[in-house]
């Protein structure tokens, strides 16, 4: 067993809970999680974690968006942990970009996504570069408010995964 999970499968479930926040940002999510063990391995918890995050109300997921910064940005849009800030910086890397065009091009398509959906825009930016999360910004922007929640529910989930690789990889 992975000693990251072996130790965190060992924690109270307040403790577990606060450990696993970082890698989702939704407390109902890290609640679920913590409740959920034994957790057995990898794969279990990757399952484990989805099937939680599919099932949890709206209210649950715009928690996890608004632990986010927006894409371009260093700060979330409420309390975000230090951990879950450090994770946002290195998913976003490759979208960074010195050109000023497509910084102010990416902030414009930001706020035009924030005034019709009401939140951030949440994409799984990891490798993706800000011409990239540009284009798929121009064509989410077209959906209509339920494909969008749901489209975004999806990111959130994909970039939940990739953290908890990281966060077994931790240690």
């Amino acid at each position: 067993m992975n000693k990251v999970l072996a130790r965190w499968n060992s924690l109270d479930l307040a403790t577990a809970a606060r450990e696993a926040l970082p890698c989702c940002g939704s407390h109902a999510w890290s609640e679920a999680l913590a409740s959920a063990r034994p957790i057995a391995d990898e794969t279990s918890l990757l399952e484990t974690s989805a099937s939680i995050w599919l099932n949890l109300p709206e209210q649950a997921w715009q928690e996890a968006f608004d632990s986010h910064p927006r894409i371009g940005q260093k700060h979330a849009q409420s309390l975000a942990t230090e951990e879950s800030l450090r994770w946002s910086a290195q998913e976003q890397r490759a979208a960074r970009s010195d050109d000023q065009a497509a910084k102010l091009a990416l902030d414009a398509a930001n706020l035009l996504y924030e005034q019709r959906f009401g939140r951030i825009f949440i994409v799984c930016a990891t490798g993706k570069t800000s011409a990239e999360i540009l284009a798929i910004l121009k064509r989410r922007i077209q959906n209509d408010a339920t494909t969008e929640l749901h489209e975004a529910a999806e990111q959130q989930r994909q970039i939940t995964q990739l953290r908890l690789h990281r966060w077994l990889e931790s240690e």
